[in-house]
């Protein structure tokens, strides 16, 4: 989840910073509102993405729905 969390995020403020450049300077609102749930949620562990993306079903354990004596997630 974390790693998802990570490549969305910097996905939006490089997304974000390009369309500043050539678009509008409007558009480093949203750089800013992504560095300012980054920066609340390591004070806070709460993430507005996260719920989301838990809602959507992403992120997951790999071995959910499976028998526990399945050792699915070591190697």
């Amino acid at each position: 989840m974390e790693m998802i969390i990570r490549r969305f995020a910097g996905t939006f403020i490089l997304l974000s910073l390009l369309l500043a450049h050539y678009h509008s300077v409007d558009w480093l609102w949203v750089t800013a509102f992504v560095g300012f749930n980054l920066l609340q949620s390591a004070f806070t562990n709460f993430c507005p993405l996260e719920i989301i993306l838990r809602k959507l079903g992403v992120g997951g354990s790999c071995c959910a729905g499976k028998e526990p004596a399945m050792s699915c997630c070591e190697k």
